[in-house]
């Protein structure tokens, strides 16, 4: 791959993900792409750079966006978030919605589905205090392949292992073989869609709670501003939104305000609404 390839393949990924790729990463697109090339019958990456050029093979394209989208995410990961859901979000929520009994959640950036699995697990072991609620969890991702899997519920061994306490494996997964498949009962709970979170989103609604996480550090700057001004335009005046560990608001937008005491929480900022969030556990 020469020089003017990999400049043009950071071009081409910039434009359709956002992501950022910075000049050392060319051995990672080296590696995830020489696959692709071998999938599409392609010699060499730049064989599969001018035919990108084309624009005529759109299969093709969408291999390479999706070949080099970041996947990681496991069952309930850096626990944090889903406490935070636990014990202050939803004891909230359920009071601040007692009129409506609704609730919507959305999960971008979703994978392979653990995170709003893990979420819709919560949510079911809270059924008692949500009788009679309608609960939304919409799950949207760039890669059609990983929301495919996603929708099946289907995870090994290893997967299983990462994060998800045992009586919940127990509870809600079925063992097939060597692979786990969760309950029917909590795939139903989760509406999966693709979304590029670089382009319009807000058809998807007005939310309550909305997980962005490990997504925005892939951006440059300038994207990462946009998406989060979008975000705030998504989220109900007390809405809640929970990012990376590695993530921030600050520096990036004025539409939302770090939470004072739970990290990676942000709210919007009292500029954007007449009632500002402050979160605090509901006694």
């Amino acid at each position: 791959m020469t020089e003017l390839d990999f400049e043009f393949l950071r071009g081409f990924l910039k434009a359709r993900s956002g992501l950022a790729l910075t000049a050392e990463k060319r051995y990672l697109v080296e590696s995830r792409l020489s696959p692709i090339c071998r999938r599409f019958e392609l010699e060499t990456l730049s064989q599969m750079v001018t035919v990108l050029k084309s624009g005529r093979n759109s299969g093709l394209e969408k291999a390479v966006v999706e070949a080099m989208t970041t996947n990681e995410t496991f069952f309930f990961r850096d626990k944090g978030p889903f406490d935070l859901f636990k014990d202050v979000l939803l004891p909230r929520y359920l009071a601040a919605r007692a009129s409506t009994r609704r609730l919507r959640i959305w999960c971008a950036a979703a994978s392979t589905g653990q995170e709003p699995y893990s979420l819709a697990m919560l949510l079911n072991e809270a059924s008692a205090r949500l009788a009679g609620w309608h609960v939304d969890i919409v799950a949207t991702d760039i890669s059609t392949e990983v929301l495919e899997k996603a929708k099946a519920g289907l995870y090994n061994q290893f997967e299983v292992q990462r994060g998800l306490p045992i009586q919940l494996l127990v509870k809600y997964f079925k063992q097939n073989g060597d692979q786990w498949q969760i309950s029917p009962q909590i795939r139903a709970m989760v509406d999966y869609r693709p979304l590029n979170l670089i382009k319009e989103f807000g058809h998807l609604g007005t939310f309550d709670i909305i997980y962005c996480r490990n997504v925005l550090i892939y951006f440059d700057k300038p994207t990462k501003t946009d998406v989060l001004h979008r975000l705030a335009n998504t989220m109900a005046p007390d809405g809640a939104l929970l990012l990376g560990a590695a993530e921030t608001v600050i520096g990036l937008t004025e539409a939302l305000s770090p939470d004072p005491v739970n990290r990676g929480l942000y709210a919007k900022a009292a500029s954007e609404t007449a009632a500002p969030m402050r979160l605090t556990a509901v006694r």
